[in-house]
């Protein structure tokens, strides 16, 4: 049974005597991502809104990539288009984006204390509250626990342990038969996914986070340099050179389908390769990604997305209801058990149904709770401007269009450019 939050939702009934009565029916327009069974969760999550308050739905697919859905975004609030009332966006996105959205705490009836409170001091900006909590996310690497076990080999602690494991293993698939089988794909895309797989890189080996909290710029450093060669070497050896216009999908169809032996993605990946028709079924295992030498330290991004109400809604009010609705204790426990979702309800990592569908939340609740967050909050409105100057660098790097070193003494120059600028 899904426990109650203690929300009093207008039940069906009550809902169709209420709008016979003379309250009008709205259209809520919601903008859903499309990545795994995203849009799905999205849209029965939605129905199940709609039944409860007469109220219709309609949802509105957006990019995969979270670099063109910002782009996306800050086209309609820049003409104050009041086409989508609520946006799912990304967990580096409420500052750029505050000016924009409704203060969702007037909505909430303090529904904002049951998550994760890292969370919403993230999305609260200048005191308001313009998000709330969706789901969270942190890097993960999949790995094929029968291939492990088939070669004798152990879960890689270190960057280096996974690499050499990946090679050995990849060298015996082929010699077997499989040429199409790699060691290691992941997301490297000249996109946000690529700004959050190199900062675990980097993170891993105690390089920083490119900006540090008082927003100087760190990312020049030999721990950083050290790291992204490690990456480029893993171009054309453990990972197909087509890894560098992957992203989330295009790595997890490679690992879905039995062509390589690790995967870095997020959690919402599980549940797919879970699924009934996945060649991979009961053959995956989950552990946090590997640390950057024996000195180093397991680092997974923060991800996740939150929901928010723009200001240019016509229908705030059912809007900021839907959002409620969406982001209860109810649906997201439902979004976990069907799609691996992670919830940002602590209490959901304690739930037994929750734990049966998906193990390692309780085994991983740490590297969830305590991912490794991107600058945004000391880089501000610049900080599109600074996660795009680090995926495009070290694009160059993975390209093999630029030395590690050179590459980040080149991005360390324009990032100061930019907090010259002021953030």
């Amino acid at each position: 049974m899904f426990r109650s939050n203690g929300f009093q939702w207008i039940l069906g009934g009550l809902a169709a005597s209420l709008l016979a009565g003379g309250l009008q029916a709205k259209t809520i327009t919601i903008s859903c991502g499309a990545v795994g069974a995203e849009k799905q969760l999205c849209e029965e999550g939605t129905k199940a809104w709609s039944d409860k308050t007469g109220h219709e739905v309609k949802v509105v697919s957006t990019p995969n990539s979270a670099t063109e859905r910002l782009s996306l975004y800050q086209q309609l609030f820049a003409a104050e288009s009041g086409d989508v009332d609520v946006f799912q966006i990304d967990v580096v996105w409420p500052g750029m984006l505050a000016k924009h959205l409704v203060d969702l705490s007037e909505y909430t009836d303090g529904a904002q204390g049951e998550h994760f409170e890292a969370l919403v001091e993230n999305n609260t900006v200048d005191g308001s509250l313009v998000a709330m909590p969706w789901f969270t996310d942190a890097g993960v690497l999949y790995y094929r626990k029968d291939l492990l076990e088939k070669y004798d080999m152990e879960v890689p602690e270190t960057w280096e342990q996974l690499t050499d494991t990946a090679k050995a293993i990849m060298a015996e698939e082929r010699d077997a038969g499989n040429d199409r089988f790699w060691g290691y794909v992941w997301q490297g895309r000249a996109y946000e996914g690529l700004t959050c797989n190199a900062l675990e890189w980097v993170a891993s080996h105690h390089g920083g986070t490119i900006v540090d909290a008082e927003g100087e710029v760190t990312i020049n450093n030999e721990q950083a340099a050290e790291a992204l060669a490690l990456a480029s070497s893993w171009i054309g050896n453990i990972s197909p050179r087509s890894v560098l216009n992957y992203t989330e999908e295009e790595a997890r169809g490679v690992f879905q389908s039995g062509n390589a032996l690790f995967m870095r993605n997020w959690p919402y990946a599980w549940s797919l390769a879970q699924s009934d028709d996945s060649p991979v079924r009961d053959k995956v295992g989950v552990s946090a990604l590997p640390k950057g030498g024996e000195d180093g330290q397991h680092a997974g991004t923060l991800g996740g997305w939150q929901l928010a109400v723009s200001r240019y809604s016509e229908n705030v009010d059912e809007a900021a209801d839907l959002v409620r609705f969406l982001t209860s204790y109810e649906e997201q426990k439902r979004r976990a058990i069907e799609g691996s979702y992670n919830p940002t309800i602590p209490d959901l990592y304690r739930d037994e149904e929750v734990l049966s569908a998906v193990p390692f939340f309780g085994e991983l609740f740490e590297t969830f709770k305590n991912g490794v967050p991107r600058p945004s909050s000391a880089t501000g409105d610049q900080y599109n401007r600074v996660s795009n100057a680090f995926f495009n660098a070290t694009h160059e790097v993975l390209a093999g269009k630029q030395e590690p070193g050179q590459a980040l003494n080149g991005l360390e120059g324009q990032l100061k450019r930019l907090g010259r600028r002021g953030w």
